[in-house]
């Protein structure tokens, strides 16, 4: 199968080329969005990775998200529509329908983003929800919750120089439950999703099998580094008050951090599973210590 990945040059793009060029024919698209332009797509499947990530340092212009994420989206969704090509995987995310999460998140929830980010992804996936394919295309939207494995720059990576330099985790106090996704299990995802042409089209979540809790993981860490944890059950309510001096005084600690440190994100892929009729080939904690070990190897 000859595919056009966008986006290839990312950490999911640099993964996923690896996982499938040994069996498919793949090239490398670059591509921004540029008013007007128009793609002519010669493969038999496009996954369409390029967009602009979520910016946690907030110094991203709120039009940057919708030129990237949806304008662009819809252009080669369009250029799709046009081609000889069967089949397009678009990546968009769980913050595509909620930033918070009460319960357990399914593909039925309705969604209601708060990020510019996130409508950004839903704005793209409505666009091309609201089109019906001729016969013998088919389309993947596929929501990833946190994405982690070896070369993963994001929130693990600060967590394992926490444990790494034997500092304490001073919010043990919190009980949640997060959804974590190998890269790997990703990665299989797509390359059945792809290769099957019975999976029907559609919205489908992408997570692990096991929630972790923070605290969890905390000890995770531990064990991979063979180093002892500390775990403090300090009050709630005086990390909270931290907290709220942290929203005016520079410290480590705000109120929008500690709702990212401590919350629950449970993501449900019964359906993904489901149409696939196969098992994610890594559990939980397998992937966690491969992507933990990388970075002691830095």
């Amino acid at each position: 199968m000859k595919i056009t990945i966008t986006g290839a040059s990312g950490f999911v793009g640099h993964n996923l080329e690896e996982y499938l060029k040994d069996c498919h024919d793949l090239t490398n698209m670059s591509v921004r969005y540029i008013r007007n332009q128009q793609f002519d797509i010669k493969s038999d499947a496009i996954i369409h990775l390029a967009g602009k990530a979520h910016d946690l340092k907030k110094v991203s212009h709120p039009q940057d998200y919708y030129e990237a994420n949806f304008e662009l989206t819809k252009q080669l969704f369009d250029a799709f529509l046009n081609s000889e090509a069967k089949v397009i995987v678009f990546m968009s995310t769980v913050k595509a329908v909620a930033d918070e999460v009460k319960g357990i998140l399914s593909e039925d929830a309705i969604p209601n983003p708060k990020t510019h980010y996130g409508i950004a992804k839903h704005q793209a996936e409505q666009y091309i929800l609201s089109h019906k394919l001729s016969e013998g295309k088919r389309v993947y939207i596929l929501r990833p919750c946190m994405i982690h494995g070896p070369g993963n720059k994001g929130n693990l990576n600060l967590l394992y120089q926490l444990v790494a330099k034997g500092l304490p985790w001073p919010l043990g106090a919190f009980e949640n439950q997060r959804s974590f996704l190998s890269i790997e299990n990703l990665c299989f995802v797509i390359k059945e999703l792809l290769e099957n042409e019975a999976n029907p089209s559609g919205v489908y979540n992408v997570a692990d099998d096991e929630t972790l809790s923070t605290n969890e993981l905390i000890e995770l860490l531990g064990e991979t580094l063979e180093k002892p944890v500390k775990i403090l059950n300090i009050s709630q309510n005086v990390i909270r008050f931290l907290a709220r001096i942290g929203d005016v005084l520079p410290l480590p600690l705000n109120s929008e951090r500690l709702q990212k440190l401590t919350e629950s994100y449970v993501v449900d892929n019964s359906k993904l599973k489901q149409a696939l009729g196969a098992k994610l080939p890594i559990q939980t904690r397998e992937g966690l210590i491969t992507t933990f070990q990388s970075f002691r190897k830095k």
